[in-house]
This record gives C-alpha cells, sequence and structure tokens, in this order.
C-alpha cells in the first residue's frame, strides 16, 4: 500500500524465473528446516539501496536518477555477476540470508546510494551487504547446511515499491535500467 507519505521505493537486482529457482533447489532444505516463514519464490531479490517512503511527485526524478546511473555505468564491470555462496543467520531481524560475493553488485549499491543521496532522498545508508533473504521471522539460529554455489547475471537494475500485507512484504516492478544504456526497459 502506498502511504499518504509516499511509496516505500528500493532499487535492486531483480532475478528471472530460472534464476530463482536455482537458488529455492540450491536452499529449499535449509529453508524449510529453519522455522521461519519462507520468502516467496517471486519476492527473491538482492537490494541495492533502500530508499524509504518517496513522495509520488519524485518518482520521476528518481527515475531519471537511475537511468543517468544505468547509462554511465562501466561497460567493463557488465553483465553483472554473482554468486550465492552460504547461508547466514540474523538473529536482530530474525532472518535467513544467503551471501552473495561478486564486485559488481557492491559497486553499482554504492553509485546509486551516493547518487540518491546528492538527489536528495533519504536512503538506508548501511554499509551495503550483498544477500539475498529467504525465510523472516526465524526465531533461533538454524543448523547451517552447506549449499551449492548459485550463479545470477544481471544487465539490469530495478526500482521496486514494497508494500507490507498481513501475510508479509509484497514487491512490484516499477521500472526497470538496462545498464550502459540510456533507456528503461520496461515499467
Amino acid at each position: 500500500m502506498s502511504g499518504a507519505s509516499g511509496r516505500r521505493l528500493f532499487f535492486a537486482l531483480w532475478p528471472d524465473e530460472a534464476q530463482r529457482a536455482a537458488l529455492i533447489e540450491a536452499t529449499g532444505e535449509t529453508v524449510r528446516g529453519c522455522g521461519g516463514r519462507p520468502v516467496p519464490e517471486s519476492s527473491l531479490h538482492v537490494t541495492l539501496a533502500f530508499l524509504g517512503s518517496v513522495p509520488g511527485p519524485r518518482l520521476a526524478d528518481l527515475s531519471d536518477l537511475a537511468q543517468r546511473t544505468a547509462a554511465t555505468f562501466p561497460g567493463d564491470a557488465l553483465p553483472l555477476r554473482i554468486a550465492l555462496q552460504g547461508f547466514e543467520y540474523w538473529a536482530k531481524p530474525q532472518l535467513l540470508a544467503v551471501l552473495a560475493a561478486g564486485s559488481g553488485a557492491s559497486q553499482l549499491a554504492r553509485t546509486l546510494t551516493t547518487t540518491a543521496v546528492a538527489a536528495g532522498f533519504g536512503p538506508d545508508l548501511k554499509p551495503f551487504r550483498a544477500h539475498v533473504t529467504v525465510a523472516r521471522k526465524v526465531a533461533r539460529a538454524p543448523q547451517l547446511r552447506d549449499m551449492p554455489e548459485v550463479r545470477w547475471r544481471f544487465d539490469s537494475f530495478a526500482l521496486l515499491e514494497s508494500r507490507t500485507l498481513p501475510e508479509g512484504p509484497v514487491y512490484s516492478v516499477v521500472g526497470s535500467y538496462l545498464l550502459g544504456s540510456a533507456e528503461k526497459v520496461r515499467t
């Protein structure tokens, strides 16, 4: 739901169905045994920059910022490749995450955060840690098993809206931006 003060937005790497299915296959046993609530397959992603509540009139500014960032992203860093390689339990937010390695995502996250701050947005400034949340409401540390490495590749990033429903967060793509190009690929 969009609040009166704005829409909850964030930039993310938004995998396709095959990429998500590969992660579900690699993590399924551990996620089922963790005692938490599995994140729906359609919601799996890597958050690059969480922007919080953005007023509707600023959405065009945000889209312009994303298009400029995409257009100027270095071509030698493309496609972005990340390797999902192991579990970590985060006690305070009660999350089970799969950690992701790959420098391109860190570079893109830093650029998006820096340009968002310069444009007057208020992104979350916590240090970027590439991960995919696979379970929520995990009350205690689960037995963490090894998992086969899963590789994802991206040539774009997305602007997403987060709405909170009783069954959990729901994400919808607001826009998608092709890296190395000034064009928006879909809305």
